[in-house]
């Protein structure tokens, strides 16, 4: 499926939209619009989230910390990383978790580039 390139200084909020999302360039050979494109690398994931302040019902804090992204770049690679795709600005296809791995919803990508597209 195409989406759009995903760079690292792209605006994204968790679901709850208090936390903000970092992406850690991962590489810094290939730009979009003058940023690095973001890759998926194995292990960790490289979207952390600061500043979510959502709380269970019974009180106990259970804020976003980290975005598991799941559309990856099929057909195009940045230093042998797939690189992330996103279909448009919104929800994107990734799930924010918290710090025990509770998944808490879909991150939502606010300003982007809209110019590069890629399977």
């Amino acid at each position: 499926m195409p989406g759009l390139l995903l760079h690292a200084t792209a605006a994204m909020t968790c679901q709850h939209v208090t936390g903000q999302a970092t992406i850690a360039p991962v590489q810094s050979r290939v730009l979009v619009m003058g940023q690095p494109v973001a890759t998926i690398p194995p292990g960790a994931p490289t979207i952390a989230i600061a500043g979510c302040l959502f709380t269970l019902p019974g009180g106990k804090p259970q804020p976003c910390v980290t975005v598991r992204w799941a559309m990856p770049s099929a057909r195009v690679t940045v230093m042998g990383l797939p690189a992330m795709l996103v279909p448009a600005p919104g929800p994107a296809p990734g799930i924010c978790q918290s710090a025990e791995q509770v998944p808490q919803g879909a991150p939502i990508v606010g300003a982007m580039q809209s110019r590069v597209v890629a399977m």
